[in-house]
């Protein structure tokens, strides 16, 4: 295993820490950069998270800089506090046979502890800008030493605000000095602080289909967003999945929290407005099997790195390719299979066939897994009028009323308008049968046709109707 990275110029004690790590062989993006930073040759680098994009530039540090200085060598800047970790973490992890030290700095944690850490030396930081950059006017943050930067997720530090703590950060170190920049995206502001920062960059790109997500099967359910409760418990209760479930909003985390919660699944949930000590303790939690289940907004799991997650479940579908895989890159890692899961409404198929386009893989249609014989479902399933309308809004419903009770389309129309209390522009296309007819009502009215028509009789005749799902 350790020539696999050897013969991409990777040191001897950096490999065998990979080999430890139960590394298999070098992913395209440390294939392609490693050689060039080991030559001290500045690049910009286009690579999604779950590329191995942080054992490319660790490889690059650990071979370049010199071991236990009192003064940091390297400085790694990344966007948020759950990342300064993940990055220090796996930095020391590497450094196992080197003997580098790396310490974490970010904010929302006390700052007297990660000072007393400073004074006691390392060679590398890893830091959110906001922090570093308060340590530096503190004067307990020394860079005058530092020989290599990174920065890592740049486009999402220039999405949050942090131009301008990146600018302070680059002018307290020296300029000859060697710069990395990783990105998932390529946008101008990211190209434009390479070319202002960097040395004649070399550009590396890590296409789509490069992806590393070989290891993950692809799924989606299509479900209606009042069904999505439905369909998730009977995933948990049939696969007992150690999983990231993945909301768009933080409101929405803390609504699937309680509701989980209140049904007895271990789960605990993070998102950027919870206090810094709650977020280490679920994220303590979570890696140690203490709870299942983690809900996690984007900016809070950005960076998430633990092998063992078997199942990600995009709760709510995101809106872009990035998102996505950085979302399905938590699981299906270290060899070992995973599963993801995106529930899909009716409005968001067509995300479904452009993230197939745009990463080449299949994302196959399932169905929400059958129960257990005899067992009930913790969540009841509704009628979710929202999925089943048409474009219009319309659903359909059978009445078991047609020509032989003696009625006609008005009259049926004026039946339903009376006793469902339904607004007659709210009624559409009526198909009169028979023994029973279909009936085209506005999805705001499916319940008063559900429950209030069939409350009613019609000469003598009691009434029943049927929502038409298919």
């Amino acid at each position: 295993m350790i020539s696999k990275f050897t013969d991409i110029g990777i040191p001897e004690d950096v490999a065998k820490a990979m080999d430890d790590m139960g590394w298999e062989e070098p992913t395209p993006i440390q294939v392609n950069s490693v050689p060039l930073g080991l030559q001290n040759i500045d690049m910009f680098a286009q690579a999604q998270t779950g590329t191995g994009k942080t054992g490319a530039y660790g490889s690059i540090i650990l071979g370049t800089i010199d071991s236990k200085r009192k003064v940091p060598s390297a400085i790694v800047l990344v966007p948020t506090r759950e990342l300064a970790n993940q990055v220090s973490t796996e930095l020391t992890k590497l450094a196992k046979y080197s003997g580098h030290r790396s310490i974490p700095i970010y904010g929302g944690a006390s700052i007297e502890g990660q000072i007393k850490k400073l004074e006691q030396g390392c060679d590398i930081v890893a830091g959110t800008p906001g922090r570093v950059r308060d340590m530096i006017t503190r004067k307990v943050l020394n860079l005058s030493e530092i020989t290599t930067l990174v920065l890592d997720e740049a486009d999402r530090m220039l999405d949050m605000g942090f131009v301008d703590d990146i600018e302070f950060i680059m002018r307290a170190m020296p300029s000859e000095r060697h710069t990395m920049l990783f990105s998932a995206t390529m946008q101008e502001n990211v190209k434009q602080l390479a070319f202002d920062y960097m040395r004649n960059p070399k550009e590396i790109s890590v296409s789509q289909d490069e992806v590393v997500l070989d290891l993950t099967k692809q799924y989606y359910i299509s479900v209606g967003r009042r069904n999505k409760s439905w369909a998730l418990c009977r995933i948990l209760d049939l696969d007992k999945p150690k999983a990231i479930i993945f909301c768009q909003t933080k409101k929405m985390v803390d609504v699937l929290d309680e509701r989980l919660t209140d049904l007895k699944y271990k789960v605990e949930a993070i998102h950027g407005d919870m206090p810094q000590s709650k977020r280490e303790k679920v994220m303590s939690d979570f890696k140690n099997d203490k709870t299942d289940i983690l809900i996690a907004t984007d900016v809070a799991a950005r960076g998430l790195d633990i092998d063992d997650i078997t199942y990600v479940v995009n709760y709510d579908m995101p809106d872009d390719i990035d998102t996505y895989i950085h979302r399905i890159g938590r699981t299906g890692r270290a060899g070992r299979e995973g599963t993801a899961v995106s529930f899909v409404t009716s409005e968001e198929e067509h995300l479904v066939k452009e993230f197939e386009m745009r990463t080449g893989m299949e994302i196959v249609k399932r169905d929400v897994p059958d129960a257990e014989p005899g067992s009930k479902d913790t969540i009841r399933k509704v009628i979710d009028y929202d999925q089943i309308s048409d474009v219009f809004g319309m659903c359909k419903f059978e009445i078991n009323l047609g020509k032989k009770d003696g009625l006609k389309k008005v009259g049926l129309a004026d039946l339903i308008i009376k006793n469902a209390r339904i607004r007659d522009v709210s009624i559409g296309k009526i198909e009169l049968g028979s023994e029973s007819s279909i009936v085209e009502v506005h999805k705001d009215f499916g319940n008063r046709m559900t429950m209030d028509l069939t409350k009613t009789k019609y000469n003598g005749k009691q009434i029943r109707v049927r929502v038409i799902q298919d």
